[in-house]
């Protein structure tokens, strides 16, 4: 990229600096010995050429839409159409969750994002027992086709797409929203969304599973095959990293942990028989964006371009659609603090303009207050309108991928992409993804970054505004906060009892059986049959009740 005479005259030039700087610091030394990232990752004082003197730009970045896609999966980016302003929402009912998708829509919201009580996250009607305490309060309770019915009322399924946080139990979700459509006369090849759908990171990092791996990774396989034949504008799994970002991992495992699973289904799709040249292009991933700025944008492009190898040179794909990592970002929930909350208006803004510069296709922006409750109207409109002056009055929409270019972020996308190829050829040498698992690997690394993390706030090294330095002995008032009421959970039950009275039981009872007979023959895809249970208004808990009995449950190991 840089000729040799031209490289020797910065190295020359560079030695001059360098003179400078040591006077420059003797007199006025530097704020730290040593500079890294949040991640750790060494950062110099200045970058020349001579960091990427061998980066080739056709091959390592080419142009927006182009294969390895550093630039950008789209040749215009924003330029044609501003991402998807997809703010995550969900709690109470499914009525007051109506509310507020319709609320967020009329101010300018181009995508819906559902929230799922705890409860629903792993396979519990909201009168089980385990559900008590929990009904409404992380999310929407949604025990039945019903509950999915009201959730939707007067929201055209063919007009929106819709996100649905939720694994373990995603097929059966995924099932109730295509009978919502077929109710409303949405065919199942209309409708455009995606469910997260991605159990490796639960047993990674996030706890919501039900399952053990090989039945889990079955249901996920199933409902690729499903959707690649009657579903074809849904995105089958949104693999995620945000999750093992939250749980304390750095950029680098962020970026090595994601592929790695997204590794692992890919494989399993392909020895089911699935061509990857076609389910491939209904993939998509969710990122963190956190609050090193620089780092986070050359995360970005680093995923981007390692996936698209991954697809090429491991999985021989073909495809360009099929090789592109196309992703959902949402803003570090794990940096907001509860001390001076409205800092992190702030923070958060400066996680999207990230997540845009690093050329994100949808995007969820955190409310201020979420570190001290569920957002309310007021907070949620903030962070909508965050979203939207950065898209409509910051200019950095009009050209794609703006800081390509800068010596700094080209160095430090070639050096998170290095180190994630590290951690997965580590994760490749132990057996794969669910074997890393299983031997506590990956957890292991997340939780000594985890350690490092909170030790270097601890000990003052990485300040937090407002928690470690800058602290405020008088905050103000505390913001208005959303207290879901207890009564969401007796309302809840009540309608539950009263579903199970006037359904056809008889025709609950011979779908679930149906179901059974499924799940201990593999050769069966078990999408159709949870789709029949569904729309025979049997319960999510009911049909979980059945895969539980025939596939058992996981036991996470301790890793100390």
């Amino acid at each position: 990229m840089f000729k040799d005479d031209e490289l020797k005259r910065i190295a020359k030039a560079r030695a001059q600096y360098d003179e400078v700087v040591k006077k420059t610091v003797a007199r006025r030394p530097e704020r730290k010995e040593t500079f890294t990232t949040i991640s750790g990752i060494p950062v110099d004082r200045a970058y020349t050429p001579e960091h990427i003197k061998d980066m080739d730009y056709l091959r390592d970045l080419n142009f927006p839409g182009e294969y390895p896609f550093t630039r950008g999966v789209q040749p215009t980016l924003y330029r044609g159409r501003l991402w998807t302003m997809r703010q995550y929402a969900g709690f109470g009912t499914a009525e007051e969750s109506n509310r507020r998708y319709r609320y967020l829509l009329e101010q300018g919201q181009t995508g819906l994002s559902v929230a799922f009580d705890l409860p629903t996250q792993i396979g519990y009607d909201s009168d089980f027992p385990l559900a008590q305490g929990e009904v409404g309060k992380v999310g929407v309770a949604i025990d039945s086709l019903e509950d999915m019915e009201c959730l939707f009322e007067g929201i055209p399924l063919d007009k929106v797409s819709t996100s649905m946080t939720i694994n373990a139990p995603a097929a059966i979700l995924l099932a109730m929203y295509i009978a919502v459509g077929e109710k409303q006369g949405v065919s199942a090849e209309q409708l455009s969304g995606t469910i997260q759908n991605d159990i490796l990171k639960e047993y990674i990092a996030r706890g919501t599973y039900i399952f053990p791996p090989t039945p889990s990774m079955r249901l996920i396989v199933d409902t690729f095959a499903f959707c690649s034949e009657y579903v074809p504008k849904w995105n089958t799994i949104s693999i995620s990293g945000y999750h093992i970002r939250e749980a304390g991992s750095t950029a680098v495992q962020e970026v090595a942990f994601t592929l790695a699973d997204g590794i692992a289904y890919v494989d399993a799709a392909v020895k089911a028989g699935l061509d990857p040249n076609v389910f491939g292009e209904r993939l998509s991933f969710f990122f963190n964006s956190h609050n090193d700025f620089l780092e986070e944008v050359a995360k970005f492009r680093a995923a981007r371009r390692l996936w698209a190898k991954i697809m090429k040179d491991r999985f021989g794909v073909t495809n360009p659609r099929a090789q592109m990592l196309r992703f959902h970002t949402q803003t570090a929930g794990c940096t907001l603090t509860a001390q001076q909350p409205e800092n992190n208006i702030v923070r958060v803004a400066l996680q999207a303009m990230a997540a845009v510069l690093g050329g994100t296709q949808s995007l969820h922006t955190n409310s201020f207050d979420e570190a001290l409750a569920l957002p309310t109207e007021r907070s949620v409109r903030i962070a909508l309108r965050t979203q939207q002056v950065i898209g409509y009055e910051s200019g950095v929409a009009n050209t794609v991928d703006p800081l390509a270019g800068s010596y700094y972020i080209e160095w430090l996308t070639n050096e998170i992409e290095r180190q994630a190829q590290e951690y997965i050829k580590k994760i490749d040498d132990l057996g794969g993804m669910v074997v890393a698992i299983e031997k506590g690997y990956v957890q292991q690394q997340i939780q000594d970054a985890a350690y490092s993390y909170q030790r270097a706030v601890e000990e003052g090294e990485q300040i937090v505004v407002g928690v470690n330095k800058f602290q405020a002995a008088e905050e103000g008032e505390r913001p208005e906060i959303l207290r879901v009421d207890p009564k969401v959970a007796e309302e809840q039950i009540k309608r539950l009892k009263a579903l199970r009275a006037r359904r056809d039981n008889l025709r609950v009872k011979e779908t679930l059986e149906l179901l059974r007979e499924a799940a201990r023959d593999s050769s069966i895809n078990l999408v159709p049959r949870i789709l029949d249970a569904v729309k025979a208004y049997a319960t999510e808990g009911e049909i979980c009740g059945v895969l539980r009995e025939e596939f058992g449950e996981y036991r996470e190991n301790v890793v100390l």
